[in-house]
């Protein structure tokens, strides 16, 4: 088995789901793909389960019962790759909105460079968006800088949902208590892991908005982000968090400073 496997939650992505799977599958780093479709009515899964003995060992599906949310998809691949031993768990979309080239980097941050939480970031350089109408471009940046204003947490992009998890990351965030499903998700994730004290780097990518298949983005998921930010930091001030062991911090790249607390989480 690898050490690294890619999570792609899917709902509709027929068009997609082959030309990503291949693409990773491609790549000089060998990286394990878990597809999580949530009853696809387009045969997502079955184009998934075609491919499957082409990579025995590699190419995994997980199918659920209808739309239950990115948010939920995402932790139930969390459960399946900590249960398998894997190291190193990606989250990216199946829209190839995000580079599967990129995956590369974002491994090395973590298992050569010693970060734990590595983000496929817009705007640390900039604004590296393709293909994006300009109001979603504006959306997007206000967004995750009304989270910096909000939280203090030192991330550009704090929706992005193109990363790489050490599994002690996953291992210490309480999956069981993560509140929400849509970007405020990618948010919340990226908040704890800033709260446990772990070391994050953002790495410059170039994001693409998608050729094929439709947007999941709706107003309720963007609402959801906008109150979860302020739900998220009160709740804080009622939370204690212990630290993540301490490690020796890498020579260069971008590091988020943990804050200083000592004391276990209060549940």
């Amino acid at each position: 088995m690898n050490d690294g496997v890619v999570l792609i939650p899917t709902y509709n992505e027929r068009e997609n789901a082959e030309l990503i799977i291949r693409k990773v599958f491609s790549l000089p780093q060998l990286i394990d793909v878990l597809i999580i479709d949530d009853g696809s009515p387009d045969g997502t899964a079955e184009v998934v389960r075609r491919l499957m003995p082409e990579f025995p060992g590699r190419l995994f599906l997980e199918e659920r019962r209808g739309k239950l949310g990115l948010g939920t998809a995402y932790i139930h691949g969390f459960r399946w790759a900590l249960a398998r031993g894997y190291q190193y768990v990606f989250e990216m979309d199946a829209d190839f909105s995000h580079n599967p080239d990129d995956l590369i980097r974002l491994y090395d941050a973590c298992a050569h460079q010693g970060y734990d939480l590595a983000i496929g970031s817009r705007y640390i350089q900039g604004v590296n968006v393709v293909n994006w109408p300009m109001d979603r471009v504006l959306m997007s940046w206000f967004a995750s800088a009304y989270v910096r204003l909000v939280t203090g947490m030192p991330i550009m992009d704090a929706t992005a949902g193109f990363k790489c998890y050490s599994a002690r990351v996953l291992r210490t965030i309480p999956l069981d208590r993560i509140h929400f499903v849509g970007y405020a998700f990618q948010i919340e994730m990226k908040w704890l892991a800033y709260k446990y004290g772990f070391r994050i780097q953002e790495v410059p990518i170039i994001f693409t908005d998608r050729t094929r298949g439709t947007s999941k983005m709706t107003k309720g998921i963007f609402k959801e982000a906008l109150l979860g930010v302020v739900q998220m930091k009160v709740e804080s001030w009622f939370r204690r968090f212990a630290p993540a062991p301490a490690e020796p911090a890498p020579d260069s790249a971008t590091l988020v400073p943990a804050p200083a607390t000592s004391a276990p989480e209060t549940r």
